[in-house]
């Protein structure tokens, strides 16, 4: 699996968009690797679109638990969008629906990240 990243200039928000299935292993390893460099680079608004993520488990989960709290840490947010119904049902049950925020596309994930 390869992260497409995209930066947009004006806000220094990055879009991640990681595809497949992240339940371990090398996807998994590269979402976090890719983040721990943004967040070393100095990066502290991150957007991370699901729309390519058929599924996720705990150790994704994780990555993304850790992320979301090192750079709220730093001053910044960890927003999530385009998440599928089965994923957005695993954010409800765990109630992480609570702690992460989502939004239906990216467009408006990116208005809220000035926010």
């Amino acid at each position: 699996m390869s992260i497409k990243s995209q930066t947009l200039d004006e806000s220094n928000v990055v879009i991640l968009e990681p595809k497949g299935s992240l339940i371990g292993g090398m996807e998994t390893e590269e979402l976090k690797t890719t983040l721990m460099k943004l967040m070393e680079q100095g990066t502290v608004k991150v957007i991370v679109d699901l729309a390519g993520v058929e599924y996720l488990n705990s150790s994704a989960i994780g990555v993304l638990t850790v992320s979301h709290t090192t750079l709220m840490s730093h001053g910044g947010k960890l927003i999530l969008c385009n998440v599928n119904k089965s994923i957005s049902n695993i954010f409800l049950v765990t109630k992480l629906s609570t702690i992460f925020r989502s939004e239906d596309k990216r467009e408006d994930a990116i208005l809220a990240m000035g926010k």
